[in-house]
């Protein structure tokens, strides 16, 4: 079981953390409302939004996946790696100051995954 079970949620984390990501990045990008066919136009060119769309629909399937294979106690808890990527990505590609305190909090986050792993 776990072979499989920690490669797929770490892989439903990363596209759940990256959809969200991506979403960030969409909304930074989108402009101020002028009109519902003009600013309609302006985010069909937003790309953002068809990574964000990509990865959450992704990572939703994939987690259906685990959900219906795996128990629930187990697979629930591991999914909060999707903070640690999260925030290695704000940190990483947003460029977003993360204080001591929030490290030590991915750590524990880390550490309890460990747990539930054992």
């Amino acid at each position: 079981m776990w072979k499989t079970l920690i490669p797929l949620s770490l892989l439903q984390s990363f596209m759940l953390a990256s959809g969200q990501m991506m979403l960030k990045l969409a909304l930074k990008k989108m402009g101020h409302y002028t009109g519902v066919f003009q600013f309609l136009a302006n985010e069909l060119g937003n790309f953002w939004w068809y990574g964000c769309g990509m990865f959450l629909t992704s990572a939703a399937l994939l987690w259906m996946h685990i959900l219906k294979h795996y128990p629930f106690s187990i697979a629930y808890p591991l999914s909060c790696l999707s903070f640690v990527f999260g925030m290695l990505g704000a940190w990483v590609f947003l460029g977003e100051t993360i204080p001591a305190i929030r490290w030590v909090g991915i750590a524990l986050i880390l550490l309890g995954a460990v747990f539930i792993a054992k």
